[in-house]
């Protein structure tokens, strides 16, 4: 298959909304490995009822990559096939590996990368790979997020508090280890539309599954969600003008935690317009 050139900013310019999807979605379900002098290889091994993906991977990818697949029994059924994407430029590996995807096993150290990146694109990355989005058991919407790493539990519970106004404690399982970051009803659907927008590069079934969730309706009788409270902009201003979590929160009627929160992303540039809390 012809490889895709790179764009404007480059392979793997995580401004780029399709690069920024794909890079999360390699670091939670890359495999980046190490041989002997400067060889090694970039793999993700999916279901071929996902190959598109890996797919629209290799046209992202302006470097030589392979597409295989193979047919094997496992724990869950007798036979399953499924398909590998293989990248072996050390350019490529070399890219990636400085942007934050470590060698070898990875699943407690793998952080959202630094500087400028489309954080929900990045996000609905991790999402496809180590999440899921759906109704439960008893027709709730919901969407989560299973990891091992801290940084990014609490870059989903950041970056969600901003979209739902939802708040969420996290603390690993004591069985596995892991955080199982959860959002329903209301803050689902939200956070759902805002990840899976029209034409986004996504996994299908799950871009599917996310659109289903906006026709749900709260049930009669159920008890209603918290109505969110936006920040304004004439509240940032005291905000700042006060400099002081703890006196703004007596003059606004805010929690002190919420305050310090605000102001923190004010003062990195996170915090413009009346997003919310």
């Amino acid at each position: 298959m012809a490889q895709r050139k790179p764009g404007a900013h480059g392979f793997m310019d995580l401004r780029t909304p399709e690069y920024a999807y794909m890079f999360g979605f390699l670091q939670a379900d890359g495999h980046l490995s190490q041989g002997a002098g400067q060889k090694g290889s970039l793999s993700v091994e999916l279901s071929v009822r996902d190959v598109g993906l890996l797919r629209m991977f290799q046209r992202l990818t302006p470097y030589y990559s392979s597409i295989t697949e193979r047919t094997r029994s496992t724990n869950y059924a007798a036979t399953h096939t499924s398909a590998t994407w293989t990248v072996c430029s050390l350019e490529a590996r070399t890219t990636l590996n400085a942007l934050g995807l470590p060698y070898g096993r990875k699943s407690k150290t793998i952080a959202p990368p630094l500087g400028e990146f489309s954080h929900r694109d990045y996000l609905r990355g991790l999402i496809d790979a180590d999440g899921s989005v759906g109704f439960t058991s008893k027709g709730l919407p919901f969407v989560s997020l299973t990891t091992a790493s801290s940084a990014m539990a609490s870059f989903l519970r950041d970056h969600s508090r901003e979209v739902t106004g939802a708040e969420r404690s996290l603390r690993r399982n004591t069985r596995d280890d892991i955080y199982n970051v959860l959002y329903t009803m209301e803050p689902a659907q939200r956070l759902a539309a805002d990840l899976y927008r029209p034409g986004c590069l996504s996994l299908e079934r799950k871009r599917k599954a996310a659109e289903s969730l906006a026709a749900w309706k709260r049930p009669a009788g159920m008890r209603a969600a918290c109505t969110r409270r936006r920040w304004t902009e004439a509240e940032d201003r005291v905000l700042l003008s006060l400099d002081d979590a703890e006196r703004a929160a007596e003059v606004l009627g805010r929690t002190i935690r919420g305050c310090g929160l605000r102001l923190w992303r004010l003062r990195t540039g996170q915090g413009a317009g009346a997003t919310r809390q």
